[in-house]
């Protein structure tokens, strides 16, 4: 018996992705081969497939083999990231798919740790990432990519190009001052110097650039929210009244830009002594998921205060690529899954792959 290509298709469009829960749809098949009984297709997936693929590749082999002459079946899986919708008025940035926002509503949570070890965790996921260290009065990329400060090179006085730590693509105002010198600049500057880093920088082709914020809800914040294609914004607080307190103002500053919250990580959540194992949630416990169950937002997850992660994210060696196997490096994989599955969940932008209409009075 002959196979039909044309059922085949049927059969993939119809199927399940069971990590997004939809229908993956006639365009995530590329390729399409039959020879004899056998069944080779290539499927391009809005999200990284390093770990993520596996589940995908599972089913389709399943749902093909019931097929009336299919003997086997052979998955090729590629990563092919859209451009996600971003805010009104904004265009996508060259060479970058998708912007994420990394933000608290108050100082010292460990935002730029999770930031750093976000990007790291996508890119061990199989996406191609880079991060924008904002913080322009506070930059901290640097000292944790273990980059230290050397200005990035411009090829055409103009541009620059970004720097590379870990596979990631980095740029930050640390690379461009004095360690020790403070950026004692008022907001309208501060907030200039960052949008020439965010667009001025020649980004290469990623998937997913990721700009750590400063905390608060100042000038910084709002320019990048109303003037940077931001597809999402992630949230990072600890489980203290305090934190969530500021938490709560950064959470409805992006909603009223409309810049979608991808979810909310709750940082500190349980300290574990290195010496005895004794655990204690110093900082309270459960007020992260809480406040994302109350805005209804999606609760990525929760991180401990361990000495480990301080200890290696100042040495320039993060966990995620300190140590890959760890059960705290699992625990930012497991982040960044549930933040790319969210992205791919989103509606793509498509005003970037349509010409502009100029309409003219005679």
């Amino acid at each position: 018996m002959s196979l039909s290509p044309d059922a085949i298709r049927d059969a993939l469009a119809a199927l399940t992705d069971p990590n997004l829960g939809t229908s993956l749809g006639k365009r995530a098949i590329v390729g399409l081969e039959t020879e004899g009984g056998t069944v080779r297709v290539r499927l391009a997936l809005d999200y990284p497939v390093a770990t993520m693929g596996e589940a995908v590749r599972e089913a389709v082999t399943q749902a093909l083999s019931r097929l009336p002459g299919v003997e086997s079946v052979q998955v090729e899986l590629l990563s092919r990231i859209e451009i996600h919708k971003i805010p009104p008025g904004t265009q996508p940035l060259p060479g970058v798919a998708n912007v994420i926002a990394v933000a608290s509503g108050k100082g010292g949570v460990g935002k730029s740790t999770t930031a750093v070890n976000l990007a790291l965790a996508l890119l061990a996921e199989g996406a191609r990432v880079g991060v924008l260290d904002a913080d322009i009065y506070g930059p901290s990329i640097p000292q944790m990519l273990g980059l230290g400060h050397q200005p990035p090179e411009s090829t055409d006085g103009k541009s620059m190009e970004p720097l590379m730590a870990h596979g990631l693509q980095v740029n930050s105002i640390g690379f461009l001052v004095d360690p020790e010198t403070p950026m004692i600049w008022r907001g309208p500057m501060a907030s200039q110097a960052l949008l020439q880093l965010l667009t001025q920088t020649n980004w290469h082709e990623l998937d997913y650039l990721v700009v750590d914020l400063p905390p608060g809800t100042g000038d910084i914040q709002l320019t990048l929210s109303q003037k940077a294609p931001l597809t999402g914004a992630l949230i990072v607080t600890t489980p203290q009244d305090i934190a969530l307190l500021d938490a709560r103002k950064a959470v409805k500053m992006f909603q009223k830009v409309n810049v979608p919250v991808l979810g909310l990580v709750e940082n500190m959540s349980i300290h574990v002594c290195s010496n005895c194992g004794h655990a204690e949630p110093i900082f309270g416990s459960g007020g992260g998921e809480k406040m994302a169950q109350e805005y209804g937002l999606p609760f990525l997850g929760a991180l401990p205060l361990d000495i480990r992660i301080r200890k290696e994210t100042d040495s320039g060696t993060p966990t995620v690529v300190a140590e890959p196997e760890g059960p705290i490096a699992a625990r930012y994989r497991d982040i960044a899954r549930r933040v790319a599955l969210a992205l791919a969940r989103a509606p793509r932008d498509l005003s970037h792959k349509f010409p502009t209409v100029v309409v003219q009075n005679r």
